[in-house]
């Protein structure tokens, strides 16, 4: 069997939000948010999966959104790529969430928890090595939570994961799991089956029962990924080397009244004409 990478957004949506989901989903919310304790019971699905979607949008990012035990709605999100203000996109969503619960009028006692949890194939901080970190809002000085406990940031960062297969042991080890290798799997890994909401998200996600729409919006999207990551690869590059290059003229400058300008140019690189430049802009 070959199947599709539930890292993408398109597969992690059919995966995840699609009407069929829904065991899938509760499990795999319970075990990220809630320590694999069956919190959440029953959910509804707001905005399920439906094919072909996104076609000729490149960019565009499907997020599975879900109302849950207690009221609370949790929007979840796959991100592969680290884009520029995608920070601020996660805090927007998840305070847009919560604000539009209420009609003109409606008194605020009317507002649900709302809880966005990210997953991105990227590493996004520095202070912990855990795989899921949780945000909430809290007193600046003593660290103590405000009195309503209604905005929650959880991310899991999927690089800090990795387990092999013979050492998972918990469900969100295998959700994980699932989530990182899936794609590179050829029979769905028996202590995987073992987990029937495991199992059907193995099978949502096997290629062979996909449209000819869904396979083009696949290799639409992972082409689109592959594109885009050479490109940020390619700028960061060309950065470390315009870096480099102010650092070699900064100590050339320095080095003017030290050295003469051949030396200069084999200390650090630079052309005799760069270094000779340098001294007649001085001039």
């Amino acid at each position: 069997m070959i199947f599709i990478n539930p890292k993408t957004d398109f597969a992690f949506k059919k995966i995840f939000g699609s009407e069929q989901s829904k065991d899938i989903l509760i499990s795999f919310l319970n075990a990220l948010l809630y320590n694999e304790q069956p919190v959440i019971e029953d959910l509804e699905i707001l905005n399920p999966y439906l094919a072909p979607r996104i076609r000729g949008i490149k960019d565009t990012y499907l997020d599975v959104r879900a109302k849950v035990t207690g009221n609370k709605t949790v929007i979840i999100e796959m991100q592969i790529l680290n884009i520029e203000g995608f920070e601020k996109r996660i805090l927007y969503n998840a305070a847009k969430a919560y604000s539009i619960q209420l009609k003109s009028g409606e008194s605020y006692t009317l507002l649900n928890p709302v809880i966005a949890l990210t997953i991105t194939d990227f590493k996004m901080f520095d202070f912990s090595e855990n795989v899921i970190s949780r945000f909430v809002l809290k007193e600046k000085d003593y660290l103590v939570d405000y009195p309503i406990y209604d905005l929650e940031l959880v991310f899991a960062e999927l690089p800090i994961f990795t387990k092999s297969l013979e050492e998972l042991e918990t469900l969100t080890d295998k959700w994980f799991y699932f989530l990182k290798e899936a794609r590179s799997l050829e029979q769905i890994p028996p202590t995987m089956a073992a987990v029937p909401e495991i199992q059907h998200a193995f099978e949502i996600a096997n290629q062979s029962l996909l449209t000819p729409e869904e396979l083009e919006d696949l290799e639409r999207q992972e082409i689109y990924i592959y594109d885009a990551r050479n490109a940020i690869a390619k700028a960061n590059k060309e950065g470390l080397k315009a870096g480099a290059q102010a650092k070699a003229l900064e100590i050339a400058r320095s080095l003017l009244d030290v050295l003469d300008v051949e030396t200069i140019s084999q200390k650090t690189g630079l052309s005799v004409a760069d270094v000779q430049a340098l001294e007649q802009a001085r001039a």
